[in-house]
């Protein structure tokens, strides 16, 4: 045959009985004589009330429904008002229904066992009040675990909402200062281009556009050696080229002056800036036109 299943807690148990027999709490401390509980003993209802001042935790309370002074559902009624968590259980030698159904609801009691009881069957209640009490308690702790974790991810969404509206406000004001840069380049009577370390377009302005693409195709993007002359392209090669251009070329049956440098910046950022002068606007400015 198996052995009894022992339960273990992470504290320890007391069960506090209350009655103004005492031959009747002689007889639960013997039947739980062999549990691992502490078993607590009151022949009043205010002395009851005083154990539990002064003794945290009680799991569960077992009263006899009536006894001189207080009665056992006053008893419980301030148990329950005052420990809501210790699980409440009434004795009783009297089969009076209405009885019963004013203990319940004044002191919300777990159980009604009538006098006299079956041993195994109170041993089985008040295992089951434990259960009862660790469940709701674990209930507790994961409802106060749940708000923690909600206050933590509204804290958290709200300061993501923070640097969302930062990185916005952020993206908005280089936005605005590429859009003014561009809008500078563009009002600009030479034509620039931007070329990166791969070879490709990263920035032209309106009049390169005209010089180099006068039927309109774009240029971001596409590789400077497919609509530039190579001795540009290859002049600015980071690793082979002169790094400088100072030249005169004919692009697209124009006569063109071409300047451009090789760039390099601390972060990493290299490439080359070429500068496209109409023959025809440069004389004009060397005569003062």
């Amino acid at each position: 045959m198996g052995g009894k299943q022992v339960v273990t807690y992470d504290e320890d148990i007391r069960i506090l009985c209350v009655d103004d027999e005492r031959n009747v709490l002689k007889a639960l401390q013997r039947v739980f004589l062999d549990e691992d509980y502490e078993l607590l003993t009151a022949a009043t209802g205010d002395e009851g009330l005083r154990i539990l001042r002064e003794t945290d935790p009680v799991q569960v309370v077992i009263a006899d429904y009536r006894m001189p002074g207080m009665t056992g559902v006053e008893f419980l009624r301030e148990v329950c008002r005052h420990w809501p968590e210790t699980v409440r259980i009434v004795l009783s030698g009297y089969a009076d229904t209405a009885s019963v159904v004013e203990a319940v609801n004044e002191g919300q009691i777990y159980k009604f066992i009538p006098k006299p009881w079956n041993d195994e069957d109170l041993r089985v209640t008040v295992s089951n009040a434990l259960e009862r009490y660790f469940l709701q308690k674990k209930n507790v702790q994961l409802a106060e675990e749940l708000k923690k974790r909600n206050r933590e991810l509204e804290a958290l969404n709200n300061s993501l909402e923070r640097l969302v509206r930062e990185r916005t406000a952020e993206l908005e004001f280089q936005n605005s200062v590429l859009e003014r840069a561009q809008n500078i380049l563009d009002s600009l009577p030479v034509g620039v281009i931007g070329i990166d370390s791969d070879g490709l377009i990263v920035q032209a302005n309106k009049k390169a556009m005209e010089i180099i693409s006068p039927d309109g195709v774009g240029l971001i993007g596409m590789e400077s050696g497919m609509v530039l002359p190579e001795e540009l392209v290859s002049a600015l090669d980071p690793e082979n080229g002169s790094g400088e251009i100072d030249k005169d070329i004919i692009l697209n049956s124009r006569d063109i002056r071409c300047l451009g440098e090789i760039i390099r910046y601390p972060d990493g950022q290299e490439g080359g800036v070429i500068v496209f002068l109409p023959v025809e606007h440069r004389e004009g400015v060397e005569n003062g036109d």
